[in-house]
């Protein structure tokens, strides 16, 4: 079967030939329909993220996918089901504790492979396997969509963290920000727009006009704050002070500066991974703004089942014209260099290979 993988030493994806995988007991075997190509994809390539699986040349790349079941295997699934598979395993030398209760997604550093990205062959192949526990249905209907599940899922545990810091008294926000216009600053914005908790919205971005994710971010009503003129910590002088932060820049700056932007009991949330530097910051000003103002920054990574079922929730509700502006590209094998483009064209891409 086709493949498209990164080989050491190598900062291009290429198309590999591999076996078809044979599940394993408690497995499916799922031919793949769609992969979609995210940042982290790209640092994978790079080399600045992520690693290869033990013993291997070549990493099988992609984390955001969806399939269709060929063989059950035992499990409870049927041949046809739609599903789109979760990204972190249990590690080489065995389950844990994370994994037993059903939280992959809070397991530290060494404790788990993530498919696609660290230590386990990702789903951007014709076919590949997984636990059925590890498989979340999807209806068939949203299947051309379902590579968007799981970037969908990253911001919903990240909201559910958010928003749990908030629950030991009322938490009204209106306002939140979110920090970043690439594909899933984009989602996330999308994502809160429809869910009605927030009247007022600002996605901040490093773009001049015209460009596409401008143009997404006003069509869903929100506000585009240029850093290059209004910093993040200059937004509640220039707009006002938000509710809510969602950072996904991976900008390490901005995590501080999130502290002035909040509003007295707001919440940031932090899901960009930054490169190690070292700069200043005014620690004692900060501090007291944490606790003279009762406000709170978490960080989020990954995601767990439930994350993934409030996802297929969540793609429903988006609307069909933010989708259709935000997928500027599904590309066969023949165009990879078209699928994998680095630029500010291009939004969210998807591979494609197979077909309902």
């Amino acid at each position: 079967m086709n493949a498209v993988a990164v080989r050491r030493g190598e900062t291009e994806p290429v198309v590999v030939e591999k076996p078809r995988p044979e599940p394993e007991p408690g497995e499916a075997l799922v031919r793949t329909l769609r992969v979609g190509i995210d940042g982290t994809d790209h640092e994978v390539i790079e080399g600045s993220h992520g690693g290869f699986p033990d013993g291997e040349d070549h990493l099988v790349l992609g984390h955001e996918a969806v399939g269709v079941v060929e063989d059950p295997n035992g499990t409870e699934f049927e041949v046809g089901d739609v599903v789109v598979p979760t990204v972190r395993r249990p590690p080489s030398h065995g389950t844990n504790e994370y994994f037993e209760r059903g939280e992959p997604d809070m397991a530290p550093d060494g404790e788990y492979v993530e498919r696609g990205i660290v230590g386990a062959h990702g789903f951007m192949s014709e076919y590949f396997t997984s636990p059925a526990a590890c498989l979340v249905p999807l209806p068939r209907d949203l299947a051309p969509l379902g590579f968007l599940v799981e970037p969908i899922s990253i911001s919903e545990k990240a909201f559910e963290h958010a928003f749990a810091a908030r629950s030991a008294f009322e938490w009204t926000p209106e306002s939140a920000m979110v920090l970043g216009n690439g594909s899933l600053g984009l989602l996330t914005l999308a994502m809160l727009d429809v869910s009605d908790r927030f009247g007022r919205l600002y996605c901040l971005g490093r773009r001049d006009r015209p460009d596409p994710s401008i143009d997404v971010i006003e069509s869903l009503g929100a506000t585009y704050v240029d850093s290059r003129e209004t910093p993040v910590s200059s937004v509640a002088e220039v707009h006002e002070p938000v509710d809510f932060v969602y950072e996904a820049t991976g900008y390490a700056k901005h995590a501080f500066e999130t502290i002035e932007a909040l509003a007295p009991n707001g919440v940031g949330a932090l899901l960009g991974v930054p490169t190690d530097w070292s700069f200043e910051v005014a620690g004692g000003r900060l501090h007291r703004e944490f606790v003279l103002h009762n406000k709170a920054l978490v960080g989020s990574v990954n995601s767990n089942v439930g994350h993934f079922e409030a996802a297929v929730d969540r793609l429903r509700a988006l609307p069909d014209s933010f989708v259709d502006d935000l997928v500027t590209g599904v590309y066969g094998l023949e165009d990879l260099d078209a699928a994998f483009a680095d630029d500010d064209s291009t939004i969210k891409t998807a591979v494609e290979l197979g077909r309902i």
